[in-house]
């Protein structure tokens, strides 16, 4: 897949539905997908096959971002993502902690051997999943906020009590991949944070972090290895922050 364009924007909110449907992607090519499945598990057998959700609509209305999904095994996303993302129709839409300390450094996680990840680094997130979805009155919502904190807490272990939420999202636009950005405010300076986060990892039998990065300034970004959306987002903020 080609290297896609990046595109940004500012939303106070995020709303979003759940609504099921038929997805001709994992019906059609399922031969291929379990499989390609098979394959992986062979490599990395702890790769759990439950269902997460994507996104098939969305729109930007008076500063909201309004979203549709549906559920999916994650075998047929990672198929999806593995094969180009030949449905163009669906994307990856998923929340992220932008995790920053109190000494104003961007703290990030390199994803362990096990993962479907390995070795990329990323800021505490995941794509959200049936644990996100709440019934309402008048049907059923994805609460992409929830799971902000719900991915920080599993990945680094601070807790909501331990954070602040700044309000509205960056929206970070990669091809088939919305990463939905908040920013999340530790009260510890880096080292307390790195320390704080390292004590947790260790406890763990098998952490989704396998090691910490700060970002202070341009030249902390790791192209080789923070992915496109990753990689943009921070130039836009610690260029906000630089002189020059």
């Amino acid at each position: 897949m080609s290297k896609a364009e990046i595109a940004f924007a500012q939303v106070s909110a995020i709303e979003s539905v759940y609504r099921e449907r038929d997805w001709a992607f994992a019906r059609e090519r399922a031969a291929g997908i379990n499989a390609h499945w098979t394959s992986l598990c062979a490599q990395k057998p702890s790769l759990f096959d439950g269902r997460v959700l994507l996104m098939d609509a969305w729109r930007i209305e008076d500063g909201v971002f309004h979203t549709q999904h549906f559920s999916a095994d994650f075998r047929a996303f990672v198929a999806l993502r593995d094969f180009g993302f030949p449905d163009a129709g669906v994307r990856n839409c998923f929340a992220a902690a932008a995790l920053v300390s109190s000494d104003g450094a961007f703290v990030l996680g390199e994803m362990g051997a096990h993962t479907a990840n390995a070795g990329r680094i990323y800021f505490p997130c995941g794509t959200p999943d049936m644990g996100d979805v709440r019934k309402t009155s008048i049907g059923f919502s994805v609460d992409l906020a929830g799971s902000v904190l719900r991915e920080l807490e599993e990945e680094t272990g601070l807790t909501r009590d331990e954070v602040s939420v700044d309000p509205g999202w960056t929206l970070v636009f990669e091809g088939p991949r919305v990463a939905c950005m908040q920013i999340v405010r530790s009260g510890l300076s880096a080292d307390a944070l790195i320390a704080r986060i390292e004590d947790f990892l260790r406890n763990q039998k098998e952490p989704e972090f396998v090691a910490l990065h700060v970002a202070r300034k341009l030249e902390d970004l790791k192209p080789d290895a923070m992915p496109g959306f990753t990689r943009a987002f921070l130039t836009r903020m610690l260029s906000a922050h630089q002189p020059g």
